[in-house]
């Protein structure tokens, strides 16, 4: 507690042990809370209640941003490392960048970047954002049979991937920060022995994704409260002995229109429709025929500018795959191969913008999108879904419990 003053009254209890307490907490002096529950007896009990108590500091901050004016509310707080995001995750500014916004959504400031206990194994862009043995691997170009012993490991990293995200969906409500769901999964994940691939690889500021409303993906978990009527796809990828999985799903924050929920029903659908055809000698190329179909189907259109991909012991890969149709796709499945699928589905045009950031893509016409994704291994004789959902998955979505 460096910094800390004897200014409290000895009437007052530590918020650690009870004992009287002299010493306050020099951040909330600073933000003038309360101080009742600000008080320690000592600065062991200070180190000791640090994790949690922190997080009064961060709902003083959102709850002053909610009384603010709209023209204050995305303002930045350079003091307390939040900041905007700009150049890939390389740049920060103070103020919100100009750009012609294609929805009602806005950027807000994002916090610093989260830390890594030093016993967690490190993929090797986590210390400089800089992937070194995925871009050069021959496993961009040829689609890698897995030994039993990886496909083991995946089956295990895949299935913490799939905690992790339940994790997140448990808090999702108007009123919760992407920021908080972001520092879920860093935790969650963490204290399963993982590390957050996205969390600096091409210097992405956060643990995972989340896309609001108009963002199509690679969306910044930042400040801003998600609002009951959003949709919120949170897309998880964890690293643990040495190889990856990777998920998302698109969640109703409250109570959401008719349209937004036909919309992520659709997408749910149009995953489950391409993993139905996965097994050996189907072609890539077949599962964006299958996924544009059941789209079209609905008046919905199929982004066409990312892709599902391979994933192993490397975050992506070989083999590409696209979810729109004619697509040109090489190559047929075999057993022992492991990819996501991953559709994103917008509810007007498939084409996207990139905010300044350089990481958010949204909708070119500001109207909503949603995405599901599993990685899933060939089988001899079909699939295995490795981050399916669990039984001790969390019911938020009404068509699977009709």
């Amino acid at each position: 507690m460096a910094g800390g003053s004897e200014v409290v009254e000895a009437a007052l209890s530590c918020a650690k042990c009870s004992k009287p307490a002299h010493l306050q907490c020099p951040k909330c002096v600073e933000l003038k809370l309360p101080r009742e529950g600000a008080a320690f007896c000592t600065q062991d009990c200070f180190k000791a209640s640090w994790s949690s108590h922190k997080s009064v500091h961060l709902k003083a901050k959102l709850s002053a941003l909610a009384t603010e004016t709209p023209g204050e509310q995305n303002a930045a707080s350079p003091s307390d490392g939040w900041l905007y995001c700009l150049r890939k995750g390389q740049g920060r500014t103070p103020k919100i960048p100009h750009f012609d916004w294609t929805g009602m959504l806005r950027p807000y400031p994002i916090s610093e970047k989260r830390v890594v206990p030093a016993h967690i194994d490190l993929p090797d862009w986590a210390n400089d954002g800089i992937p070194k043995i995925e871009p050069s691997s021959d496993l961009q170009h040829v689609v890698e049979i897995k030994t039993p012993e990886l496909i083991e490991r995946m089956r295990e990293t895949c299935r913490i991937g799939r905690e992790v995200l339940d994790a997140a969906a448990r808090i999702i409500r108007p009123g919760v920060t992407t920021d908080e769901i972001d520092a879920v999964v860093h935790e969650v994940t963490v204290a399963a022995g993982g590390y957050p691939s996205p969390l600096n690889y091409h210097f992405f500021p956060k643990s995972c994704c989340t896309s609001v409303n108009e963002v199509i993906c690679h969306g910044i978990p930042d400040a801003r409260k998600l609002e009951d009527g959003d949709i919120v796809n949170v897309d998880v990828t964890v690293y643990y002995k040495g190889v990856h999985g990777d998920l998302n799903e698109t969640f109703f924050v409250g109570n959401v229109d008719e349209a937004s929920q036909r919309l992520v029903q659709c997408t749910y659908e149009c995953l489950e429709k391409a993993i139905a055809i996965v097994k050996p000698g189907v072609r890539f190329r077949e599962i964006g025929e299958v996924i544009n179909r059941h789209a079209s189907m609905s008046g919905l259109s199929v982004v066409k500018s990312y892709c599902g991909h391979g994933i192993g012991e490397l975050f992506h890969c070989a083999p590409n795959i696209p979810h729109y149709s004619r697509n040109k796709a090489v190559g047929v499945m075999k057993a022992g191969q492991t990819f996501t699928i991953e559709p994103m589905i917008n509810a007007g045009v498939w084409r996207d913008r990139m905010w300044p950031d350089g990481w958010t893509a949204v909708t070119a016409d500001g109207k909503r999108s949603a995405q599901f994704e599993h990685t899933l291994l060939v089988t001899e004789t079909g699939v295995e879904v490795l981050t399916g959902r669990l039984p001790t998955s969390p019911k938020v979505f009404p068509w699977l419990s009709s």
